[in-house]
């Protein structure tokens, strides 16, 4: 045979010979082969096909679900199996914190989803051989068509006096006031504790134990936008203040002895004289117990119409150096009347008159003085006086409940 021939003939049996290494690792040596199990080209055993979990994930609400509650609906489960990680997270990143439950079989958010948000949610598990599963979901929160109109009595920086109560009110009955006061936060320089009491559906107070530590900050947070106080009704209002506690200043009334003494921190103790509420008519008597000021509203108009059954002639005066202690009326005011009558005299409607002169006051008297010195927060008891005790959701008398009851 010619070179060339045994060349040609040697590329044909090549060629067969490819031919036929290439169907049998297609075949997985089956048919003419002589191996024994499967394998690749490269006689390499081929990989097992994957096992699926016996572990089923359930995510609530259902992939692509619209309007859900941001409370009480999301919750992942899982069956014939364990949860190991859900991951729960809006469009922009934040997770959402939550927790497996100890059985491994549950999931739920530890509070309130944001409203009008999209989320996703990963959920892995695995089953009693330890083979893992997951399951991935998107759902979207409603957004509120009606707010509760929420708002409170302090400006953001403001200082206050060692009295001061935050009053947070709302436009609609609140129905979930347990979630509002959770929505509620303090922090505060000393780490006490302030707790939350209702008057009412509408109102809630704010306060710790005793008058805050003077000289410090208070930070309250609201987290109210996704809380449902009502059936359908939402808190609108995510924010957070900080305001300031000043010096201390507390003031004690005495109406049957008709002296006030101011204790101001790092001062000696100041007795000024009063003139209390009249001992009658009734409507005239000044309120026991512990008030707080409220509002510095300079000369004010006096009018016995805006007084609940007001007994006695009718009157209607300006009053210089007006300080506000309850919106039924009390005040600590100037008063021009001859100076004599305080300390002697009980001759006011109500109110705790220091000396004044005529027109807007002077703020070299007393009632100057005392009206300069004062901030909104201040505390101002009144005791010895024949009249009924403040009721405590009259301005922020609420110091008159004990802790117990608060």
């Amino acid at each position: 045979m010619r070179r060339a021939d045994r060349a040609l003939v040697a590329g044909v049996v090549g060629g067969v010979l490819l031919l036929t290494a290439a169907c049998s690792g297609s075949t997985g040596g089956s048919g003419g082969g002589t191996g024994g199990g499967g394998g690749d080209a490269t006689g390499k055993p081929s990989a097992e096909a994957p096992k699926t979990s016996a572990a089923v994930v359930s995510v609530e609400p259902a992939d692509g679900t619209k309007e859900v509650k941001p409370s009480g609906v999301l919750k992942v489960a899982v069956a014939s199996g364990k949860l190991t990680t859900v991951k729960v997270t809006g469009k922009d990143g934040a997770e959402v914190p939550g927790a497996v439950t100890p059985d491994g079989l549950g999931w739920a958010p530890t509070g309130n989803l944001a409203v009008s948000t999209e989320y996703q949610v990963d959920a892995q598990a695995v089953d009693t051989a330890g083979i893992a599963t997951s399951k991935k979901s998107t759902f979207t929160t409603l957004t509120p068509k009606k707010g509760a109109g929420p708002k409170d009595n302090v400006a953001d920086n403001a200082t206050y006096g060692v009295g001061m109560i935050v009053s947070l009110t709302f436009t609609t009955p609140v129905k979930d006031k347990e979630a509002v006061e959770k929505a509620v936060t303090f922090q505060t320089e000393d780490n006490r504790v302030v707790k939350g009491h209702w008057f009412g559906n509408q109102r809630v107070d704010f306060r710790p134990e005793h008058y805050w530590k003077s000289n410090s900050k208070v930070t309250v947070k609201y987290d109210l936008k996704s809380v449902e106080t009502a059936p359908g009704v939402y808190g609108e209002v995510n924010s957070t203040q900080t305001f300031n506690i000043g010096r201390s200043r507390i003031s004690e009334a005495d109406a049957s002895s008709k002296r006030m003494v101011v204790q101001e921190e790092g001062k000696a103790p100041q007795t000024l004289l009063i003139s209390a509420g009249a001992s009658s008519p009734a409507s005239q008597n000044t309120f026991n117990g512990t008030m707080v000021v409220m509002g510095k509203e300079g000369t004010t108009v006096m009018d016995s119409s805006t007084v609940p059954n007001h007994e006695g002639a009718a009157y209607k005066v300006e009053m210089p150096h007006a300080l506000r202690l309850t919106p039924s009326g009390t005040y600590v005011h100037g008063k021009n009347v001859a100076q004599s009558v305080f300390g002697n005299q009980n001759t006011s409607h109500g109110c705790i008159g220091l000396y004044d002169t005529a027109g807007d006051g002077s703020p070299s008297t007393p009632a100057g003085s005392f009206y300069d010195a004062s901030i909104i927060g201040d505390v101002v008891t009144v005791k010895g006086s024949v009249g009924k005790q403040v009721a405590p959701d009259n301005g922020m008398s609420g110091w008159n409940l004990n802790w117990s009851q608060w």
